[in-house]
């Protein structure tokens, strides 16, 4: 009963932003880069901040550092959702925000000599995440299907509070009610695709640190093979990769595959959560962490990747000739 009141909460402040949005003209128009051919509200994931937020002031104010970089990082990016921000701010907030979350989980305690390439790789894991937005609904369902490894983990063996997995799973359930729709109501935005994105990293690093094990990377492994093949891709076209892009293979199959964009966000979700599993009883049936099976994993999603992509690029070439 008390989540099902958490959940109205946040689904009446979701309804409440969009009428704000909507005043003040917070919206995404497409553009040639753009997956969507409609006037979208951006910044629907806003909920996300907000409910971890709503956590933090009932929890007792858990987290502060974690918290602090978050809300900070979600400022910056709503910001950016209305203004464009020079990129050296925004650089300049992601990283400050990144190493609270390495502070927070007590990382220094270990190493300093980590901190440096672990923070090159939450706000790069940041930006990739972030372009995802442009497809109706993955966004929402690669993150529960990230949270929902991490809560059943949990539940074995605590590293992390429950509470907070669940809170944040509500917001990303209320926003995916009006994203995971053939014509989405909304966009997560910048600020909802970064508080996710830096808050799945913070569990990430939790849950390796507290267990040891490496295998439950691969909770990020569809679209982690997603997006390091699409930079070595556009590098090899000799491509701006900081420049906003369609590139990313759920883009080619949404946009000129038309597989439509639901069934793509399924599709990713449905891989992933699978991926999951097998870590999840491999871990509890056999225990420790099988690089080879890591390993393993990684190239048969980057044969899947290269194939599939390589089969829309003929079928465009095609025909164009």
């Amino acid at each position: 009963m008390y989540y099902l009141i958490v959940l109205a909460i946040l689904l009446l402040l979701e309804r409440i932003y969009f009428r704000i949005a909507d005043r003040y003209n917070i919206i995404d128009k497409p553009n040639e880069r753009s997956s969507h051919d409609r006037i979208v509200i951006r910044g629907g994931g806003i909920i996300v901040p907000l409910a971890a937020l709503i956590w933090w002031v009932l929890s007792g104010w858990h987290y502060p550092f974690l918290m602090g970089g978050l809300l900070l990082v979600s400022l910056i990016s709503f910001l950016d959702d209305i203004y464009t921000l020079s990129n050296k701010i925004r650089l300049l907030v992601q990283f400050t925000a990144a190493a609270l979350v390495l502070y927070e989980t007590g990382l220094g305690i270990y190493s300093w000599l980590l901190w440096i390439p672990l923070l090159v790789v939450i706000v790069g894991f940041k930006n990739a995440f972030n372009f995802m937005d442009g497809i109706n609904g993955i966004t929402a369902l690669y993150s529960l299907s990230a949270i929902a490894g991490f809560f059943y983990v949990n539940t074995i063996s605590q590293f992390t509070d429950e509470t907070l997995l669940i809170y944040i799973a509500l917001a990303v359930l209320v926003f995916a009610y009006f994203n995971l729709r053939k014509k989405a109501r909304c966009f997560a935005g910048d600020v909802g695709a970064v508080a996710l994105a830096f808050l799945l990293a913070f569990w990430m690093i939790q849950l390796v640190l507290d267990t040891g094990e490496g295998l439950y990377i691969l909770f990020f492994a569809v679209y982690g093979v997603d997006a390091v093949l699409t930079i070595f891709h556009r590098l090899l076209k000799k491509e701006n990769i900081f420049q906003a892009h369609r590139s990313h293979l759920y883009q080619y199959m949404a946009n000129e595959r038309r597989m439509g964009h639901v069934p793509v966000s399924l599709l990713y979700f449905v891989l992933q959560a699978a991926i999951n599993l097998l870590v999840i009883f491999w871990l509890q049936l056999v225990g420790g962490t099988n690089w080879p099976l890591f390993i393993a994993i990684l190239l048969v999603l980057s044969a899947i990747y290269v194939a599939a992509k390589f089969s829309i690029l003929r079928k465009l070439k095609s025909q164009t000739t």
